[in-house]
């Protein structure tokens, strides 16, 4: 599994990239790695950190080496591109010849929970080789030109907000990565611009993304109040 933690945080402004500004006084890092101890069906987690940042993302996945140890578990840092798809593959290139199923997950979204990661991982194996968690969109959605006037209301049913841990048979993964498109947002577009089949499987609230200021308070108050981590 890849643990992404490299990304600048540009729009939450928090003066710190975005795995490691802090909710309840540990970093997103800390509570997302705290998630994957807990999912049991992982082997390898790389973890893809800002290179000026190597050393505390060491010092967060060593604190948890006895946890992995006991689980299993290969924890491994190594530092993250220019952007999201040169992290991927530099998360890629850290893992073993026989890693064959591949996790993708941002630390902006520290609390999915660890049933989410095993669900992904059952479909993988079972149903396709690219699975991407997702809700239920509850707006109504409209497509708008550039005059500003609506072009068409889309079928809200049909949509869905998609999360991670974005699951990838290794193969599948690395190709969509070989034909270098960066004009994407996540990986599953990626391995859509190939014409291969990608699987929406049920998501979690929890697994929200921390983009804004307000996601951050919003965190906050419920990971005080323990529901986050439940």
């Amino acid at each position: 599994m890849l643990l992404l933690a490299a990304g600048a945080g540009t729009r939450l402004a928090a003066g710190v990239p975005k795995a490691f500004v802090e909710v309840g006084g540990r970093t997103l890092l800390d509570h997302a790695l705290d998630r994957v101890l807990d999912a049991k069906a992982l082997s390898h987690l790389v973890v893809v950190a800002p290179p000026a940042r190597l050393d505390q993302a060491r010092a967060a996945v060593a604190a948890r080496s006895a946890a992995a140890a006991r689980a299993g578990l290969v924890l491994t840092v190594v530092p993250g591109g220019e952007d999201r798809p040169g992290s991927v593959r530099a998360g890629l290139a850290a893992l073993g010849p026989d890693e064959d199923v591949v996790l993708v997950h941002d630390c902006a979204r520290p609390f999915a929970p660890p049933a989410l990661f095993q669900a992904v991982i059952e479909a993988v194996l079972t149903r396709c080789a690219a699975v991407v968690p997702g809700v239920a969109v509850p707006d109504t959605l409209k497509q708008v030109g550039p005059d500003g006037l609506v072009v068409c209301t889309l079928p809200r049913d049909q949509l869905r907000s998609i999360q991670t841990p974005q699951g990838f048979r290794r193969d599948l993964l690395e190709r969509a990565h070989a034909a270098g498109r960066s004009d994407v947002t996540d990986d599953a577009a990626l391995v859509e611009a190939l014409g291969a089949p990608v699987l929406v499987i049920d998501g979690d609230p929890r697994a929200g993304k921390i983009t804004t200021r307000a996601d951050l308070h919003v965190a906050a108050t419920r990971d005080a109040s323990s529901d986050v981590l439940s």
